[in-house]
């Protein structure tokens, strides 16, 4: 943990958001390059992306407000008012699908956003998870989304808390570096599932890990679950369905 200010009001966790953005950036690139798209889409994605970060810092602390205000019954969005990555992650995806088909539709000859549309998400969504990845780095640095108390030798010093507490945050960075290179070998592949694999893949861990978190975010509608459990298992589920219907059509191509 260091969440101490390095210099011009700039911190780690800063620096690792940033850096995260432009290793997603990067990515996209790359991978653009080989998926053969179009200079005029790349450049709308790119610009989307550039979009999405706004539109999905003002979700996630909107969300984060909208938690805060459930546990105490005060809605207040302030310097001390906090994020969430679910909030974040839906608030980004909406306005980055809100630019690709406005901006398509403005930009590139008819119908190019449409098709490219689920091979632009294919790719687009191991960038997401290479960002998210270097954003629990910062995490760890800032203290926040840290996991419970321990006296075991893996635990990391929490300076607010004055205790060592279970780096959950190293845990998922590693499990989404992974979960990046996994997304990666399935696109160059040729498959084209990579976001329902990640909403079942991320889904999941993000269920089980939330037992060894100890950051409250609030109550749900279902007592035992946290916020972050209930849409982790609704993400879940999502990309079951997904699978289940890519895995039902390509049985009736076949008939």
């Amino acid at each position: 943990m260091y969440p101490k200010e390095l210099f011009w009001g700039i911190d780690l966790y800063q620096i690792m958001i940033a850096l995260g953005f432009l290793a997603a950036l990067v990515y996209f690139r790359v991978l653009a390059d080989k998926a053969k798209f179009s200079a005029a889409l790349q450049n709308i994605c790119i610009v989307a992306a550039l979009l999405s970060l706004v539109g999905g810092y003002l979700s996630a602390v909107l969300f984060q407000a909208v938690y805060n205000a459930i546990e105490n019954g005060r809605f207040q969005i302030g310097n001390g008012t906090g994020s969430t990555f679910y909030g974040g992650l839906i608030g980004g995806v909406i306005t980055f699908l809100a630019v690709l088909f406005i901006g398509g539709r403005l930009r590139l000859p008819a119908g190019e956003a449409k098709r490219e549309a689920p091979h632009v998400f294919n790719i687009a969504i191991g960038g997401v998870v290479l960002a998210h990845a270097f954003g629990r780095i910062g995490c760890l640095f800032a203290g926040c989304c840290h996991g419970h108390v321990t006296e075991e030798w893996f635990g990391i010093w929490n300076a607010d808390l004055g205790a060592r507490t279970v780096p959950t945050q190293l845990f998922e960075s590693l499990f989404l570096f992974a979960l990046c290179a996994f997304l990666t070998w399935n696109e160059l592949r040729g498959k084209r599932q990579n976001l329902a694999l990640y909403c079942v893949l991320y889904g999941v861990w993000r269920f089980g890990i939330e037992f060894i978190r100890a950051d409250d975010r609030g109550k749900t509608i279902v007592p035992f679950l946290t916020p972050s459990q209930l849409i982790a298992a609704l993400l879940a589920l999502v990309g079951a369905a997904l699978l289940i219907r890519a895995a039902v059509k390509r049985r009736e191509a076949h008939e």
